[in-house]
This record gives C-alpha cells, sequence and structure tokens, in this order.
C-alpha cells in the first residue's frame, strides 16, 4: 500500500483514494486438491478446500519509508491469517474424476506428498521467502536482498528479472550475479541457525543461548539500524534467554499463530483462551466464529543446547501487539527440571537439531534421535529414542521422516510418532550430508563437499538419488537448503559456508514444459551469489502457504466459513485405518480386485 498517490477507488462507491494497494497473485497454481469440514451451516459435511487469502502486507508512507514490509496478518481468534475456504463441489464430471489413490495410501505407496496437501498439512513447495533472505552467518545475522522491490518482485538473476526487468537482469549479469545490498547484525556472540516469524528473527547464538531480534524495520530507509535487540528500550523488554551453547531453534510453525488471544462468546463477552479451550462439543458453540483451540504448544519457543538439552521459552507476548511485556524466559519449572531444562539422564546431551511436527519434538543428538512429546508443553516426555551415527537434521512429511547422519539419507516411518523407526533399506549413501529439506516428492541434501544432492522421495520407502548438482564444483561447502516459490518459479537458497549464500532457480515457465505440475522434476541452475561476511551455515524457513494443519491435527490458519475447519488427527486416520479410525491400516488402487473391506 503506498500513501499519497491519487487512484480511483475500485469499489462501487466510487471517487478517489489517496492510497494505491496493488496486488500480486504470486501463486495461482491447479495442481493440488484439499479436504476439510465445511461451515455450520452445512453439517460441517467434507468438503474440497482452497487458500483464498493468504494475503503478506507492506505499507509505504508520504515520505516513501516502508513502515512494514511482507508482514503476515493473524485472524481475531488468533489463528493465522494464510486463510482457506471450503467449497461445495459445483460440477459433475462423466470423464474424470477423483480416484482411490486421491483420498488414501496407494498400495504402490507413492502419494505421501500428495496426501500432505490434502490434508493441509503442507508441503514446503509454495513456500513464500519474500525480497529478504535471513542468513546465519557464524559471526552475525545478515537480510540479504533478493529481488526487485516493484512488482512483479523477480528474483535477481531469474527468467522472470529477464522478461519484466531486462535493463536490470543485464547489469546483474554485468555485475558477475553478485547481490549487493544486506543489513547485518553482529552476533550476540554468534549466529548457528535462524528463524523467520513476523517482525521477529528467533537466533541460536551458541553461548549467547537464545536472542530474538526485531526486523520490522528491515525495509525502512529512516531506520540506521534495520536489526534490533531492543526496538524499545533495554528496560521495556528482554529478547534474550542465557542458554550454555544454543545450537538451534525451532518455532512450531512460521506462520504467526497467536494462542493468548479471548476469544467472542454469542452473549457478547470474553472468554480468555484457557476457559475457551476447556470448552467441548456443543459448549463450543458458545463461541461466535465456532474456531477450534489453539494448542498451547504454540505458545513456545522449542531451544535445544549442546550441554543443557531442551529449553522452552514462552514467546506468545511477541505477538500480543504490547511491546511492555516481552521479558523472555525460560518456560519449564525449575523444581521439576533442573535449571528449567528437559534432559532426563543425559539423553539430550550433544543435542544439535529440533524439528517440531504436531505434538511431538525430532531431536537429533551425536548419538541418535529423541522423539519428545510436547503434548503437554510444560511436561515434555521421551517417547522414543533411535540409535544412528551422528544425526544432523530431520524432515517430516505426513507418515515419513527423512533424516541425514554420517551415512547418507534414511527413512522414517512416523505414522505413529511412539512408534517411530528406521524403515529397512531405505537409505541413500551420502558422504558429507548436513541438512535435509523435503519438497513434494524430492528432498534436497546440503552435501557439503559435493554440492546439492537432489533425492527422488515420491516412494518414502525407496528413495534414491535423482541428482547431484555443485554448479560445476562452485558449491562446495554447502551446510544448508531452503526452497520457496516466487511467482510461477522455484527457487533453492544455499548456505554455502564459505562461499556465502548462493539462489538457484530450480524451475520456470520457460525452462520447465511442466512447471506448473504437482511435482515438477528440478533443473537447477546458479544466478546469483552473496559473499557473507562469515560462514553462511544456515538460512530462514519460508512462510508455509499451503499449511492449514499439523500432523496431530491441531488447527493452525483460518477459515473464511463459520464452523469450517481441517479434519481432526481422528478424522485424519479414518482415511488410513479401517473400523472408523481405529482398526488395520490399508492402501487402495484405482483399479480393485476385491471387494472393500468395511
Amino acid at each position: 500500500m503506498q500513501a499519497n498517490r491519487k487512484m480511483p477507488n475500485r469499489h462501487n462507491e466510487g471517487g478517489n483514494s489517496r492510497n494505491f494497494t496493488q496486488y500480486n497473485f504470486q501463486v495461482l497454481r491447479d495442481d493440488i486438491f484439499m479436504l476439510g469440514r465445511d461451515g455450520t451451516v452445512t453439517g460441517n459435511r467434507i468438503a474440497p478446500v482452497r487458500s483464498s487469502s493468504a494475503i503478506l502486507v507492506s505499507s509505504q508512507n508520504q515520505n516513501r519509508e516502508w513502515i512494514y514490509s511482507q508482514q503476515q496478518t493473524t485472524s481475531v481468534e488468533g489463528f493465522a491469517g494464510q486463510s482457506f475456504n471450503t467449497h461445495v463441489p459445483h460440477t459433475v464430471r462423466a470423464t474424470e474424476t477423483k480416484t482411490c489413490t486421491d483420498c488414501h495410501v496407494s498400495a504402490r505407496n507413492d502419494n505421501n506428498a500428495w496426501l500432505a496437501q490434502l490434508l493441509l498439512q503442507g508441503t514446503n513447495f509454495v513456500n513464500f521467502m519474500g525480497r529478504f533472505v535471513y542468513v546465519a552467518e557464524k559471526d552475525g545475522l545478515e537480510a540479504v536482498v533478493v529481488t526487485e522491490h516493484s512488482e512483479p518482485q523477480a528474483v535477481f538473476g531469474s527468467t522472470l528479472q529477464k522478461i519484466a526487468y531486462p535493463d536490470n537482469y543485464e547489469q546483474f549479469l554485468e555485475g558477475g550475479s553478485e547481490l549487493k545490498t544486506a543489513f547485518e547484525h553482529a552476533g550476540n556472540p554468534r549466529v548457528l541457525q535462524v528463524q523467520l516469524r513476523g517482525e521477529y528473527a528467533y537466533v541460536a547464538a551458541g553461548e549467547g543461548g537464545l536472542r530474538v531480534y526485531d526486523v520490522a524495520q528491515i525495509d525502512q530507509k529512516g531506520f540506521s539500524e534495520r536489526i534490533t535487540t531492543a526496538p524499545v528500550s533495554r528496560f521495556g523488554q528482554k529478547f534474550w534467554v542465557k542458554t550454555k551453547y544454543a545450537t538451534a531453534v525451532a518455532a512450531p510453525t512460521t506462520l504467526a499463530v497467536d494462542p493468548a488471544r479471548w476469544r467472542v462468546k454469542t452473549d457478547g463477552t470474553m472468554i480468555d483462551p484457557v476457559s475457551a479451550n476447556d470448552l467441548k462439543g456443543e459448549a463450543r458453540k458458545q463461541l461466535v466464529n465456532e474456531e477450534q483451540a489453539i494448542h498451547p504448544l504454540y505458545s513456545y519457543l522449542y531451544v535445544v543446547d549442546k550441554y543443557e538439552g531442551l529449553i522452552l521459552v514462552n514467546a506468545a507476548t511477541l505477538l500480543d501487539g504490547d511491546p511492555s511485556n516481552n521479558y523472555l524466559k525460560r518456560a519449564l519449572d525449575p523444581a521439576k527440571y533442573p535449571h528449567g531444562a528437559f534432559n532426563p539422564e543425559g539423553a539430550l546431551n550433544d543435542a544439535n537439531n529440533i524439528t517440531i511436527a504436531g505434538n511431538y519434538a525430532y531431536i537429533t543428538t551425536s548419538h541418535g534421535l529423541v522423539v519428545v512429546s510436547i503434548d503437554d508443553p510444560l511436561n515434555p516426555q521421551i517417547v522414543r529414542r533411535i540409535a544412528m551415527k551422528f544425526p544432523r537434521a530431520i524432515a517430516i512429511q505426513f507418515r515419513y521422516g527423512f533424516v541425514v547422519d554420517d551415512e547418507g539419507l534414511k527413512v522414517l516411518d512416523v505414522t505413529v510418532p511412539t512408534e517411530v523407526h528406521l524403515v529397512a533399506g531405505a537409505h541413500v549413501s551420502l558422504a558429507d550430508a548436513h541438512d535435509v529439506y523435503v519438497a513434494r516428492t524430492y528432498a534436497y541434501v546440503a552435501n557439503g563437499s559435493e554440492g546439492v544432492a537432489i533425492v527422488d522421495v515420491q516412494q518414502p520407502e525407496q528413495p534414491h538419488l535423482d541428482q547431484m548438482y555443485n554448479a560445476g564444483g562452485k558449491l562446495n561447502d554447502v551446510h544448508q537448503i531452503k526452497i520457496a516459490m516466487t511467482n510461477a518459479s522455484l527457487f533453492a537458497y544455499v548456505a554455502d559456508g564459505k562461499n556465502g549464500l548462493r539462489i538457484l532457480q530450480l524451475t520456470s515457465p520457460e525452462t520447465v514444459a511442466e512447471y506448473a505440475g504437482f511435482s515438477p522434476r528440478p533443473q537447477p541452475k546458479l544466478i546469483a551469489t552473496f559473499k557473507t561476511k562469515g560462514e553462511a551455515l544456515a538460512v530462514s524457513k519460508g512462510l508455509d502457504r499451503d499449511r492449514a494443519v499439523d500432523e496431530s491435527g491441531n488447527q493452525v490458519s483460518v477459515f473464511g466459513r463459520r464452523g469450517a475447519r481441517p479434519f481432526t488427527l481422528e478424522e485424519m486416520m479414518r482415511m488410513l485405518r479401517t473400523n472408523d479410525g481405529y482398526g488395520d491400516w490399508f492402501n487402495v488402487t484405482d483399479t480393485p480386485q476385491t471387494l472393500p473391506k468395511k
């Protein structure tokens, strides 16, 4: 939105406006199919779902200062503003329709990513990275400008920039395809990992513990310091929590979910979130919007420390709009957990990474993988341990986990988190695997000196190496990869250690004919580089644009119809198991040879 720009109103009343708002429909796709529960007026019947308003907002004042840039919204009930809508099917086709494998596990087990999309768990494919990419570069945090400022926001060096900004594109190539603009904040004392959410960047700072940086003014030319630790004053908030050596931090979602918001009742009174969560069944109709409860696990940040184990920090206050109550501290009771850290019998010693999926935290340590239940976040419990050879990272997609260790990429069955187990034979040998990111049917492994290993995981129990890409030897210190989509093209943002940040274009309408398909085969091309001041170790994950519910059935995004919602965990199980979700696991084919089971 731009101020002091005279434009005609686009509404029925006509007239002119001093504010101009432009809409950029970045990701309009018809390659997916999603299901949920329709609104109350139709009896909550099962209906197709679409993403309806994945809005990110920016505003420029009369001085041409961007007072906020590409910020996500939060609904009045506390759900993320990446909204979804249910729609009753209005056509019936005689020649094509949905088949058995569109909604249930296929006999070939080749639709894991499709089902993750169907159930609104997201696939990490259409994530939004935006104008700035946040890079952990060991000694500091850098926000690197990677796109044009005006619409369409073409990534520098991309095929879209070549078409929409031909002069800028030629200048960029003449400059060696090097990105020039970035804003830095020196580490306190270092930056090992980073995750952006809304106006804040969460950082694992080694011996500096957890650090939170305010980046709300990252595109504001009126500010000399774009990344700050105390935007109001040191006495207005405390944006750090000391730990012995924080190695990783995980927000349970990249979406702005606020579990502390009060709810409105039909009698006009307000009810606190805890009491609202206690309302069950018919009692929930007391709530005006009939929204589901937000799980309390979304109130916290989850930090793993090399020596202390798991540390929870209440970060819900960062989303309430009050700048005076942001005093971060350890959330676990020190009377029950020594020093407010969870590490029973040293099980989480040497923890190096953490991933949150539903009600579970998957923590990698030097000796194996530890699964921790955070269903009751202030009383975590270890539910599973798996010995491995120095695992470093894990990615979860629906029924499977993909973990990298000294031997390469391995696959876990996580259908029942308390019974997680390695899938026999599901292994791709890799020499230098550091990290893994799964986007639909491909796993992107940061393979150190060998570059980027792209593994086909369409059949998760039969993974195989699709290609190894190193841009002619230029990518030789790869630590981490994140995937995101800008307009119609897919990009990889690579933390390439001593070489800095690299950007790869994976697909585009000009180079990949099947770019609009569900999971086109990537054709990577190095298009841009930024030389960070220190070693590029990690890149912040982009905003999830297709995720409405987590792996445990907890809703995270708002639905546009009263009473509409994603499936609960019990409803998901009915699509996977017989006997109303409690019987045998089953799979299907589109050409069945036997009668269906009851």
